[in-house]
């Protein structure tokens, strides 16, 4: 048997379960909108300043890091992300609330959509696409990431894809995967992205992605492939390179990223290595210029301890890490580097390639492998 695929057929037993792994559930919560600090930021072509707090849709909470938010107004001459692309489908369904269905070359795909429960309509709002772990689907991920909770608290648009099921790995990220498939990924990316704006009040300067294991080993691949729509990227257990992981795209638009794991044992049964990946990931990152948040929790291939204090749900750094950093930063910047990094992000997080202190203390999450 070909080596790689000997390699293929391990990693799918060894990693089946992966990080998080709930019970189906889409749950509901009412939440409230957060209360930024003064609003500040930069350009890409120059630099401007917001007037009075940063409050509504976007903003969360004051102290050092929080002066740049996703609900200020971009500065004169910021640089901007193009227009959605067209829908491949020809008319976008209406998409309401739960799991939707659309046609995406070369069949039709589903995804769950969650907005606020109390959407008002002059909201303009973030979208954070979330893309889940191989063991999973996205209604785990709506459940287990508490994200009905945080689109409340956090005023923002989830869009969770679902899984094509016709990878080795859920999302063709592997080198298994030929550039066609991975391409057709990324149409469903756009058509996602063009219905949901088409119907919603988008904030098109805060389209993030987020990816759990297999879904942040995609994540690494969409920030090549259509990283000039993209605000910043969250790669959670995943990275580039490898014999297996297709390597690194350098991408349109010079996005903060945090890139997170779980210390030395990180890994599948020894076959998947994601401090390896995670490594690679930071190097193509740093030299690209991106600005790099790196977090080390030490509990290997599981959830990540995430504090609540703050926040309704455990997850509230990654959110805030997503609506801190708006399209319009100038390249390599980051309110973190500025103004300190916030107190809701976890001391095991640190700026910049090897310069996270990982975290020490008890795990109580099971290893997703």
């Amino acid at each position: 048997m070909n080596a790689r695929w000997v390699c293929a057929v391990v990693f799918v037993a060894a990693c089946g379960g992966e990080a998080l792994q709930p019970d189906a559930n889409e749950g509901s919560g009412a939440g409230s909108s957060g209360t930024g600090g003064e609003t500040s930021g930069s350009g890409s072509s120059g630099t401007g300043t917001g007037t009075g707090p940063g409050t509504g849709p976007g903003s969360t909470g004051s102290g050092p890091g929080a002066g740049v938010s996703c609900s200020d107004v971009p500065p004169d001459g910021a640089a901007a992300p193009p227009a959605a692309k067209a829908y491949s489908g020809g008319t976008c369904p209406t998409l309401v609330p739960g799991t939707n269905t659309i046609a995406s070359v070369p069949g039709e795909r589903q995804f769950i959509l969650v907005v606020p429960t109390d959407l008002s309509e002059s909201e303009s709002l973030p979208v954070t696409f979330l893309w889940h772990w191989l063991g999973a689907d996205a209604s785990d991920f709506l459940e287990k990431g508490a994200v009905q909770e945080a689109v409340d608290q956090y005023r923002f648009i989830a869009v969770i894809p679902e899984s094509k099921d016709d990878t080795q790995f859920k999302w063709p990220y592997s080198s298994l995967d030929s550039d066609a498939r991975l391409e057709q990924e990324f149409e469903f990316f756009d058509d996602m992205l063009a219905c949901v704006s088409e119907q919603f009040a988008v904030n098109e300067s805060c389209v993030s992605s987020v990816g759990v294991s297999a879904g942040a080993l995609f994540t690494a691949q969409l920030a090549g492939g259509r990283g000039e729509y993209l605000s910043s990227i969250l790669v959670l257990s995943g990275g580039v390179g490898g014999n297996l992981i297709k390597g690194w795209k350098p991408a349109a638009h010079k996005m903060p990223a945090m890139v997170l794991w779980g210390g030395p044992d990180d890994n599948c049964f020894g076959v998947m290595n994601f401090v390896e990946t995670s490594h690679n990931l930071e190097q193509e990152l740093t030299t690209d210029g991106h600005f790099l948040m790196e977090c080390v929790h030490n509990c290997g291939h599981a959830e990540p301890p995430m504090e609540t204090e703050g926040s309704t749900t455990k997850f509230g750094a990654l959110w805030e890490f997503v609506l801190h950093h708006p399209y319009w930063l100038d390249d390599g910047a980051s309110p973190y580097s500025s103004g300190g990094i916030p107190a809701s992000i976890p001391e095991w997080c640190s700026i910049g390639m090897g310069t996270a202190t990982p975290r020490e203390g008890e795990c109580t999450s099971e290893s997703g492998c």
